[in-house]
Formats: C-alpha cells, structure tokens, sequence
C-alpha cells in the first residue's frame, strides 16, 4: 500500500522516461471508456500488456472522478510508457485540493459491497505509487490526479 503524496517522487509523469502519449477530451460520462479505450490500445501487444486490467480500473476511476467532481470543461489524460512501469495522469481545470483517501461514515471502505467511492482506494491497493500535483499543462492552480504500475518487466524484477 502506498501514501498519498501531493510532491510527485521520481516515479511522476514528468520525470519518468519512456513514450508519452497525451489525449484531450470533454468531460462527459463517456470520458471513462473512451480513456480505457485509448490507454488499452497504448498497452496492448507491448511489455506491459500484464497490467492492462489494474491500469484500466485505475485510469476509469480517475477519469470518474474528475467527471463528478469537477465542472472542468476538458479531461487530459496523458500515459508515459517506460521500461519498467507505466505512468498515467488525469489533469482537470479545476482549483487545487489534495485527494484523500479517508471518508464518512457511508464511504465505500465502511460498506464493501458499494459499488462507488472506490477510486483512490483503488490506487492506493493497485499502484506502485499514486498522487497529486499542479498540473504543468494547465493555468496555475489546477491539479493532475497520477498513478504509477509496475510493468510486466519491473515486476519480474
């Protein structure tokens, strides 16, 4: 399990060498599954195909959650695929305030069978690190949500 960090490590998108790929969309219910789509596409038949699933949870909770949350107009999702791992950021333009995983009382973690509210729990089970941090892409203030999975070649390692 890993800490919610709001200071990217080494293992942030801007930091971690590899291919980078960049998608802008609006931010509309279908913002989910089109990132799904495009992040399987990126992973598929490559050195990281072992991921695919853990990194399609995780980039649809992501996505979800600016979807709900924010009143961005865009969603900028942007995957760096590097030998060892993959890194995904989701940045909205919305003003900054660091993700937490605690809850209330109705929160998904004090009802397990919920099937919402799940998001950053997730990343903290399934990513090798995972954070928040002012996005560089946007104006100053908006934030970008990212999470790192070891690939296929770091967790043989």
């Amino acid at each position: 399990m890993t800490s919610v960090n709001t200071t990217p490590p080494s293992t942030s998108p801007r930091s971690q060498d590899g291919e980078s790929y960049r998608l802008s969309l609006p931010n509309t219910a279908r913002s989910a599954g089109i990132t799904r789509n495009f992040l399987t596409s990126l992973l598929t038949g490559g050195p990281h195909h072992g991921v695919i699933d853990d990194a399609r949870l995780c980039v649809s909770e992501v996505v979800a959650n600016a979807h709900r949350h924010t009143r961005s107009s865009l969603i900028r999702v942007q995957v760096t695929v590097g030998r060892d791992q993959v890194t995904v950021s989701v940045a909205d333009d919305t003003l900054w305030t660091a993700p937490t995983t605690g809850g209330t009382a109705g929160s998904a973690h004090s009802d397990p069978v919920r099937e919402g509210g799940w998001g950053l729990f997730l990343l903290d089970e399934l990513a090798l690190a995972w954070g928040s941090d002012l996005c560089g892409c946007c104006a100053p203030s908006h934030k970008a949500v990212w999470f790192t999975l070891a690939g296929d070649a770091g967790a043989a390692a």
